[in-house]
């Protein structure tokens, strides 16, 4: 039978019972949109977090403490306790380390904070004045504490612009005290407001000097994390590798494998970045895939009640001349052509979905997270529908192919 004939007599097959068709097609459709989704918004996820890593300025490094993780259980290193003020000294001399404009420590605590009878959860972030410019945050009400403040240790801090308006209203916050773990903190300034950013929330931040962040709330004297400015015109390669070398004199290190901290520049903070999301991308496109599995599966159970209710009519068929491959290539269109339409349904879904995923994630993040869609998953998950309808279809229509003639004209 001609490919046309045998196309026009599928079509008429699945139209005979619509529902049954919009069932076999709803797990596709499901399938392929949750896939559709998934990558748009995993990389409009990865645009928003390299964005911000790109906004930290390509002449800084970021040193961290323990092992660079390479693997999930890694990430315990980054409780390791060895970076501490010798290092950051070391860093500032000249000899040790060309092309170094300024070291800023960095450690972190959170904790709620207290004015009169209110109370609000922060972080508090102990730095200098350099991570607010690596940050991009500025100062709109007051001053920024100085260098003498961090030597002094002093009980000074400035406050993100939502903690100003949760504790002080309309209120002038600066000469006001606010409390941290029983200690007093005089604001000195305010911060403007930035949003919420992927890893920082500069608005429900508290910045303070990192002395005295050691000395009254952690209790003790080694830092999370120290950032570097290099100097303009400096060979970023050569100012990590200097870093390396100078860190592991200060530590007693003569085998690199023994690191006991790691030096990223912003190239490897966004090529880690894309790894971290990929693999989280992959592992719940697995998960979206299963449904593509389960579909298939209910595609099959579909198609062979579909072949036990119409014996008499393949049967018929058989009667008038069609051939067990004619039988076999009217079902396996079905299943193709249900499959195939079900891919494209969810591609526009899909479409729509991530659309919808990518407003409501900016409102809620207040960053502009970026509408992506991915035309490759589109075509693959369109013709992966197709694949999954062929595979799934030739068992049903295989025994459809087979029923003899004159059993299935007997059929009731």
């Amino acid at each position: 039978m001609h490919i046309r004939s045998l196309l026009k007599t599928a079509v008429t097959g699945l139209k005979s019972n619509k529902g049954r068709t919009f069932l076999t097609l709803l797990g596709i459709v499901i399938g392929i949109s949750a896939i559709i989704t998934i990558m748009a918004v995993g990389d409009g996820a990865e645009q928003l977090i390299l964005k911000q890593v790109e906004g930290m300025g390509a002449n800084s490094l970021f040193i961290d403490p323990g092992r660079e993780p390479e693997g999930p259980s890694d990430f315990a290193g980054m409780y390791s306790d060895s970076l501490k003020i010798k290092d950051v000294e070391a860093l500032m001399k000249p000899s040790n380390v060309q092309g170094v404009d300024e070291v800023g420590p960095m450690v972190i605590y959170s904790n709620t904070v207290t004015y009169e009878n209110e109370t609000k959860r922060a972080t508090v972030l102990g730095s200098s004045e350099l991570i607010a410019e690596i940050l991009e945050i500025e100062v709109v009400q007051g001053s920024f504490f100085n260098d003498e403040d961090i030597k002094q240790k002093a009980k000074v801090a400035v406050i993100g612009s939502e903690i100003k308006n949760d504790l002080f209203g309309d209120k002038n916050a600066i000469g006001e005290k606010i409390k941290i773990k029983g200690y007093s903190f005089k604001i000195v300034g305010v911060l403007a407001t930035k949003g919420k950013a992927s890893f920082f929330d500069a608005d429900n931040t508290i910045v303070t000097p990192y002395t005295t962040v050691q000395q009254y709330l952690l209790g003790n004297n080694y830092f999370h994390e120290i950032v570097v400015r290099v100097e303009e015109g400096s060979n970023i390669s050569r100012v990590k590798r200097d870093i390396e070398y100078t860190l592991r004199e200060s530590h007693g290190i003569t085998d690199p494998d023994k690191d006991d901290f790691y030096v990223a520049t912003q190239e490897d903070a966004a090529e880690k970045v894309q790894t971290i999301m990929g693999v989280l991308t992959s592992l719940l496109l697995v998960v979206a895939a299963i449904s593509l599995v389960v579909g298939g599966i209910g595609i099959m159970n579909i198609m062979l009640v579909s072949v036990t209710e119409r014996i008499k009519e393949i049967g018929l068929r058989k009667a008038l001349g069609a051939t067990e491959k004619d039988i076999l290539i009217q079902f396996l269109l079905e299943a193709v052509i249900v499959t195939g339409m079900g891919g494209l349904i969810g591609v526009i879904l899909g479409a729509f979905f991530s659309f919808i995923a990518a407003q409501i994630l900016s409102y809620a993040m207040g960053q502009p997270w970026g509408f992506s869609f991915p035309f490759s998953a589109a075509i693959v998950g369109t013709l992966v529908s197709a694949i999954v309808g062929l595979i799934f279809g030739i068992y049903p229509a295989y025994k459809a192919a087979k029923k003899d003639p004159v059993e299935a004209l007997r059929h009731e």
